[in-house]
C-alpha cells in the first residue's frame, strides 16, 4: 500500500540527488489556456526515472545490497538504476530491448552498469530481468510496479503543488503507469480538486485499454516513436492507483508527438522524447477539457538519439504545415516548372527540391507528373498555395 508518508520521505531521501526542477511557461503550447511545463528532462540522467530508482535502492536491505541489483528498462529507468547503484557502491545489470536508442545504451553504461541487450520491446526485457534474477539471486528493482518506485515519482506531485498551489490539472505521460501513479496519489491526497490527466501513444494503449475493460489488458504489440512508454502491460499497483486516482486517460498519434517535440524545440528551446513529449501533444491537440484552466505539462524525459530526433523534426514539420509536398499532372510543354514555381513563390511557399517523372502510367502519353516540396508557414499557407495554383489551371494530384 503506498502511502503519502512514503512519498515524503522519498522526498527528504532526494534532496541533492535529483533536481527540483521549476515550472516553466509555455504561452503558446495552446492559447486557450494557460500552460506550464515540469522539465523532467532537465534532471541529471535526462529523465524522472532517477527519482524511483535511487529511492527505492536508498530503502534496499544490506543483503539486498550485497546481491546487487538488476532492471529492465527501455533506457530512462537503465540510467536511473546505474546511477543510483553506483552511487550507493551496488552492482547493477540492466536488460535493454534491442530496439532502445544508441545514446540510452552508451549512457547506461556510462553510469556503470552491466547492459544485456534483449531481443523485442520492454516486455520481453522484462522476462530476460526475470530469469536472470531466479539464475543469480539479483535484486530486483521493477521501473513501475514497485511502492517505493512510485514513492520517489510521487515526488513531482508535491513540487508541482508547492511551486504552483492554484494549479487546475496536471498531464502525465503513461507507459507502464509509475509515474502517473505516484504524480496522481501525492496530488489527490493533498488537492483531490485538481484534475490528474494521463497520456499515451496510439501506438501502446496499455492503460487505456486496461481502464475501458475495467481489468488489465496485455497489448500484442506495441509501435510508437515514444519508445520511453511503448509498454504492452501496466502494473497491477499502477493500475489500482491510476483506477482510483487519474481523471482521465486519453492517446495521441506519432504525428502529434513529433509535433510537439518541434514546439518544445522552437518555442521553448527544450529537447524531449517523444514519452516525454506527449503531455504537450495532447494539450496542443485539444485531446482533453482544460481550456481556460492552469495546466502543468510534465515533460517526462530528453533522452531522444539524434538520428531519430532528426526524423521526428521532419515529421513535425509535416504535421504542423511547415513542410509540403505537392504533386501536379502537368501537361509537359516548356514553361510549366517555372510557372508552377511563380505561382508558389508568389504566395510565399519557398521550393526546396522538385521531382519530375516523364514517363508515369497515371499521366497522358504527352503528361507529366511534378512534385514540389517546399516551406510552407501552416496548413492554412498550404490550402492557399493549392487554391492558387488550381486557379492558374494546374492540376494538383495529392
Amino acid at each position: 500500500m503506498l502511502q503519502l508518508s512514503e512519498i515524503y520521505n522519498a522526498s527528504r531521501v532526494l534532496k541533492g540527488v535529483a533536481r527540483h526542477t521549476s515550472l516553466i511557461e509555455a504561452p503558446k503550447i495552446n492559447p486557450e489556456c494557460t500552460v506550464f511545463l515540469k522539465p523532467e528532462n532537465l534532471q541529471l540522467t535526462g529523465s524522472f526515472k532517477l527519482r524511483g530508482a535511487y529511492y527505492k535502492i536508498s530503502q534496499l536491505t544490506e543483503d539486498e545490497k550485497a546481491r546487487g541489483v538488476i532492471a529492465c528498462s527501455a533506457g530512462n529507468h537503465a540510467q536511473g538504476v546505474a546511477l543510483g547503484a553506483t552511487a550507493n557502491g551496488i552492482k547493477s545489470i540492466i536488460c535493454l530491448p534491442a530496439g532502445a536508442p544508441i545514446s540510452k545504451v552508451e549512457a547506461t553504461k556510462g553510469y556503470g552498469a552491466e547492459v544485456c541487450m534483449v531481443p523485442g520491446v520492454y516486455d520481453d526485457a522484462y522476462e530476460k530481468a526475470l530469469q536472470l534474477q531466479a539464475e543469480h539471486g539479483y535484486t530486483l528493482v521493477h521501473p513501475f510496479d514497485d511502492p517505493k518506485v512510485i514513492a520517489g515519482q510521487g515526488t513531482i506531485g508535491l513540487e508541482i503543488l508547492e511551486d504552483m498551489p492554484d494549479i487546475d490539472a496536471v498531464v502525465v505521460p503513461i507507459g507502464g503507469g509509475g509515474l502517473i501513479a505516484g504524480v496522481a496519489f501525492a496530488i489527490k491526497s493533498l488537492r483531490p480538486d485538481v484534475k490528474v490527466y494521463g497520456v499515451q501513444s496510439a501506438g501502446a494503449p496499455s492503460m487505456v485499454a486496461s481502464l475501458q475493460e475495467r481489468k488489465i489488458q496485455h497489448l500484442a504489440e506495441v509501435s510508437t516513436i515514444a519508445d520511453g512508454i511503448a509498454v504492452k502491460e501496466p502494473g497491477v499497483n499502477t493500475f489500482d492507483i491510476c483506477n482510483t486516482y487519474v481523471d482521465e486517460v486519453v492517446t495521441v498519434t506519432d504525428d502529434e508527438i513529433a509535433a510537439a517535440i518541434l514546439a518544445l524545440l522552437e518555442q521553448q528551446k527544450m529537447v524531449a522524447e517523444g514519452a516525454g513529449a506527449v503531455s504537450v501533444a495532447a494539450v496542443m491537440f485539444n485531446r482533453l477539457p482544460v481550456a481556460g484552466k492552469r495546466v502543468v505539462c510534465l515533460v517526462s524525459g530528453g533522452n531522444i538519439d539524434v538520428s531519430t530526433l532528426n526524423r521526428v523534426i521532419v515529421r513535425g514539420l509535416v504535421k504542423s504545415g511547415r513542410n509540403c509536398t505537392l504533386t501536379l499532372d502537368l501537361f509537359d510543354k516548356p514553361g510549366q516548372l517555372s510557372g508552377v514555381c511563380a505561382v508558389i513563390a508568389r504566395l510565399g511557399g519557398n521550393v526546396i527540391s522538385v521531382s519530375h517523372e516523364r514517363n508515369n502510367d497515371s499521366t497522358e502519353i504527352n503528361g507529366c507528373v511534378l512534385r514540389v516540396e517546399m516551406e510552407t508557414r501552416n496548413t492554412q499557407h498550404i490550402a492557399e498555395i493549392r487554391e492558387g495554383l488550381a486557379s492558374a489551371g494546374y492540376h494538383v494530384i495529392r
